[in-house]
Protein backbone atom coordinates (compact mmCIF):
# COMPACT_ATOMS: atom_id res chain seq x y z
CA UNK A 1 0.00 0.00 0.00
CA UNK A 2 1.39 3.41 -0.97
CA UNK A 3 1.98 5.72 1.98
CA UNK A 4 0.89 9.35 1.85
CA UNK A 5 3.31 12.14 2.66
CA UNK A 6 1.53 12.69 5.98
CA UNK A 7 1.92 8.98 6.81
CA UNK A 8 5.64 9.13 6.01
CA UNK A 9 6.05 12.28 8.09
CA UNK A 10 4.45 10.58 11.09
CA UNK A 11 6.57 7.44 10.66
CA UNK A 12 9.80 9.42 10.38
CA UNK A 13 8.89 11.58 13.38
CA UNK A 14 8.33 8.49 15.53
CA UNK A 15 11.45 6.74 14.24
CA UNK A 16 13.62 9.77 15.03
CA UNK A 17 12.61 9.56 18.70
CA UNK A 18 14.15 6.08 18.95
CA UNK A 19 17.69 4.70 18.86
CA UNK A 20 19.14 1.70 17.07
CA UNK A 21 19.29 -0.52 20.14
CA UNK A 22 15.58 -0.06 20.85
CA UNK A 23 14.73 -0.76 17.22
CA UNK A 24 17.03 -3.81 17.18
CA UNK A 25 15.28 -5.16 20.29
CA UNK A 26 11.94 -4.60 18.59
CA UNK A 27 13.10 -6.57 15.55
CA UNK A 28 14.20 -9.40 17.85
CA UNK A 29 10.83 -9.40 19.58
CA UNK A 30 9.06 -9.63 16.23
CA UNK A 31 11.45 -12.16 14.69
CA UNK A 32 12.59 -9.77 11.95
CA UNK A 33 16.01 -9.06 10.42
CA UNK A 34 17.46 -5.69 9.43
CA UNK A 35 20.55 -4.88 11.51
CA UNK A 36 23.69 -4.05 9.51
CA UNK A 37 26.73 -3.75 11.76
CA UNK A 38 30.12 -2.26 10.96
CA UNK A 39 29.01 0.91 9.18
CA UNK A 40 30.68 3.65 11.20
CA UNK A 41 29.38 7.18 11.60
CA UNK A 42 32.14 9.24 9.99
CA UNK A 43 30.50 12.67 10.17
CA UNK A 44 27.49 14.35 11.71
CA UNK A 45 26.69 14.62 15.40
CA UNK A 46 23.39 12.77 15.72
CA UNK A 47 21.54 9.68 14.57
CA UNK A 48 19.56 9.76 11.36
CA UNK A 49 16.21 8.17 10.55
CA UNK A 50 14.22 8.50 7.34
CA UNK A 51 12.74 6.80 4.30
CA UNK A 52 15.21 5.11 1.95
CA UNK A 53 16.26 6.19 -1.54
CA UNK A 54 18.73 3.68 -3.01
CA UNK A 55 21.75 3.75 -5.32
CA UNK A 56 23.44 0.61 -6.66
CA UNK A 57 27.05 0.92 -7.86
CA UNK A 58 29.28 -1.53 -9.67
CA UNK A 59 31.78 -2.06 -12.46
CA UNK A 60 31.28 -2.27 -16.20
CA UNK A 61 29.15 -0.10 -18.42
CA UNK A 62 26.40 2.15 -17.04
CA UNK A 63 22.81 1.64 -18.18
CA UNK A 64 21.86 3.25 -21.52
CA UNK A 65 21.07 6.95 -21.57
CA UNK A 66 22.79 10.29 -20.96
CA UNK A 67 25.76 10.03 -18.57
CA UNK A 68 24.94 11.10 -15.02
CA UNK A 69 27.40 11.03 -12.14
CA UNK A 70 26.59 8.44 -9.51
CA UNK A 71 24.21 9.57 -6.80
CA UNK A 72 22.86 12.63 -8.61
CA UNK A 73 19.48 11.14 -9.49
CA UNK A 74 18.97 9.97 -5.92
CA UNK A 75 19.72 13.43 -4.55
CA UNK A 76 17.29 15.08 -6.97
CA UNK A 77 14.55 12.58 -6.02
CA UNK A 78 15.02 12.87 -2.25
CA UNK A 79 14.10 15.43 0.38
CA UNK A 80 13.92 16.06 4.11
CA UNK A 81 12.05 12.81 4.83
CA UNK A 82 14.67 10.73 3.03
CA UNK A 83 18.18 9.40 3.37
CA UNK A 84 20.31 7.88 0.61
CA UNK A 85 21.57 4.30 0.80
CA UNK A 86 24.45 3.29 -1.48
CA UNK A 87 25.59 -0.25 -2.30
CA UNK A 88 29.22 -0.42 -3.45
CA UNK A 89 30.37 -4.01 -2.99
CA UNK A 90 32.35 -4.33 -6.22
CA UNK A 91 35.67 -4.85 -4.44
CA UNK A 92 37.14 -1.87 -6.32
CA UNK A 93 38.65 0.81 -4.11
CA UNK A 94 36.74 3.94 -5.12
CA UNK A 95 34.63 6.54 -3.44
CA UNK A 96 30.93 5.76 -3.44
CA UNK A 97 30.15 9.27 -2.16
CA UNK A 98 32.01 12.57 -2.21
CA UNK A 99 32.06 16.25 -1.39
CA UNK A 100 29.87 17.69 -4.14
CA UNK A 101 27.29 14.99 -3.53
CA UNK A 102 27.36 15.87 0.15
CA UNK A 103 26.73 19.53 -0.58
CA UNK A 104 23.99 18.69 -3.06
CA UNK A 105 22.28 16.47 -0.48
CA UNK A 106 22.61 19.05 2.27
CA UNK A 107 21.06 21.74 0.07
CA UNK A 108 18.09 19.40 -0.50
CA UNK A 109 17.70 18.86 3.25
CA UNK A 110 18.37 15.11 2.96
CA UNK A 111 18.88 13.41 6.34
CA UNK A 112 22.17 11.69 5.50
CA UNK A 113 23.84 8.91 3.55
CA UNK A 114 24.60 5.28 4.39
CA UNK A 115 27.22 3.70 2.11
CA UNK A 116 28.19 0.05 2.12
CA UNK A 117 31.54 1.01 0.66
CA UNK A 118 34.19 3.71 0.97
CA UNK A 119 33.57 7.47 0.80
CA UNK A 120 35.85 10.42 0.07
CA UNK A 121 36.00 14.15 0.82
CA UNK A 122 35.20 13.40 4.44
CA UNK A 123 36.57 16.75 5.61
CA UNK A 124 33.84 18.44 3.57
CA UNK A 125 31.14 16.29 5.13
CA UNK A 126 32.52 17.18 8.58
CA UNK A 127 32.56 20.88 7.73
CA UNK A 128 28.94 20.74 6.51
CA UNK A 129 27.86 18.68 9.51
CA UNK A 130 26.30 16.19 7.10
CA UNK A 131 25.81 12.65 8.47
CA UNK A 132 27.77 10.00 6.59
CA UNK A 133 27.86 6.32 7.59
CA UNK A 134 30.27 4.11 5.64
CA UNK A 135 32.79 1.26 5.68
CA UNK A 136 35.73 3.67 5.54
CA UNK A 137 37.43 6.34 3.48
CA UNK A 138 39.52 6.65 0.34
CA UNK A 139 40.83 9.41 -1.91
CA UNK A 140 40.25 7.38 -5.08
CA UNK A 141 37.60 8.78 -7.42
CA UNK A 142 34.75 6.69 -8.78
CA UNK A 143 35.40 8.11 -12.25
CA UNK A 144 36.86 5.42 -14.48
CA UNK A 145 36.42 2.79 -11.76
CA UNK A 146 32.75 2.29 -10.89
CA UNK A 147 29.43 3.43 -12.27
CA UNK A 148 25.84 3.75 -11.15
CA UNK A 149 24.06 0.53 -12.12
CA UNK A 150 20.66 1.56 -10.84
CA UNK A 151 18.71 4.13 -8.85
CA UNK A 152 15.79 3.28 -6.56
CA UNK A 153 16.36 -0.43 -7.10
CA UNK A 154 16.82 -3.16 -4.47
CA UNK A 155 20.28 -3.12 -2.86
CA UNK A 156 22.13 -5.19 -0.29
CA UNK A 157 23.69 -3.39 2.69
CA UNK A 158 25.63 -5.40 5.25
CA UNK A 159 23.82 -8.56 4.20
CA UNK A 160 20.39 -6.90 4.47
CA UNK A 161 18.17 -6.54 1.42
CA UNK A 162 16.87 -2.97 1.22
CA UNK A 163 14.06 -1.79 -1.04
CA UNK A 164 13.28 1.80 -2.10
CA UNK A 165 10.69 3.18 0.30
CA UNK A 166 11.88 1.11 3.25
CA UNK A 167 12.96 2.98 6.38
CA UNK A 168 16.35 3.24 8.06
CA UNK A 169 17.81 4.42 11.33
CA UNK A 170 21.54 4.78 12.00
CA UNK A 171 23.62 5.81 14.99
CA UNK A 172 26.96 4.91 16.52
CA UNK A 173 25.67 1.45 17.51
CA UNK A 174 24.45 0.19 14.15
CA UNK A 175 22.51 0.80 10.97
CA UNK A 176 19.06 -0.74 10.77
CA UNK A 177 16.68 -1.17 7.85
CA UNK A 178 12.95 -1.75 8.33
CA UNK A 179 10.66 -2.93 5.57
CA UNK A 180 7.85 -0.53 4.79
CA UNK A 181 5.34 -3.32 5.39
CA UNK A 182 6.74 -3.86 8.93
CA UNK A 183 7.33 -0.29 10.04
CA UNK A 184 4.10 0.20 12.04
CA UNK A 185 4.54 -2.85 14.25
CA UNK A 186 8.28 -2.22 14.67
CA UNK A 187 7.58 1.31 15.88
CA UNK A 188 4.92 0.08 18.30
CA UNK A 189 7.25 -2.58 19.72
CA UNK A 190 10.24 -0.23 20.00
CA UNK A 191 8.19 2.46 21.75
CA UNK A 192 6.93 -0.11 24.27
CA UNK A 193 10.51 -1.23 24.95
CA UNK A 194 11.67 2.36 25.45
CA UNK A 195 8.84 3.00 27.90
CA UNK A 196 9.83 -0.03 29.98
CA UNK A 197 13.50 0.96 29.95
CA UNK A 198 12.66 4.52 31.01
CA UNK A 199 10.82 3.08 34.01
CA UNK A 200 13.87 0.95 34.80
CA UNK A 201 16.15 3.98 34.56
CA UNK A 202 13.90 5.86 36.97
CA UNK A 203 14.09 2.95 39.40
CA UNK A 204 17.89 3.02 39.30
CA UNK A 205 17.89 6.77 39.96
CA UNK A 206 15.55 6.15 42.88
CA UNK A 207 18.11 3.81 44.42
CA UNK A 208 16.78 0.38 43.47
CA UNK A 209 19.74 -2.05 43.15
CA UNK A 210 20.73 -2.74 39.55
CA UNK A 211 20.50 -6.50 40.08
CA UNK A 212 16.86 -6.07 41.07
CA UNK A 213 16.06 -3.71 38.18
CA UNK A 214 17.75 -6.01 35.65
CA UNK A 215 16.40 -9.24 37.07
CA UNK A 216 14.45 -12.00 35.39
CA UNK A 217 11.87 -9.66 33.92
CA UNK A 218 14.57 -7.83 31.95
CA UNK A 219 16.01 -11.07 30.59
CA UNK A 220 12.62 -12.07 29.18
CA UNK A 221 11.25 -8.68 28.15
CA UNK A 222 11.67 -9.35 24.41
CA UNK A 223 9.47 -12.43 24.48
Amino acid sequence: MTQSISDVEQIVRRLRRLDCCAVSDALDRLGLDGVASGLAQLSGDARIAARVVTVKLGTGEPPPGPPVHLGCRAIEAAGALDLIVVEQRSGVEAGSWGGLLTLGAKVRGIAGVIADGLVRDLDEALAYGFPVFARGTTARTARGRIVEKGFNVPVEIGGVRVEPGDFAIADRSATIFIRAADIARVLDAAEAIVARELAMSKALLDGVPVSQVMGGAYEHMLK
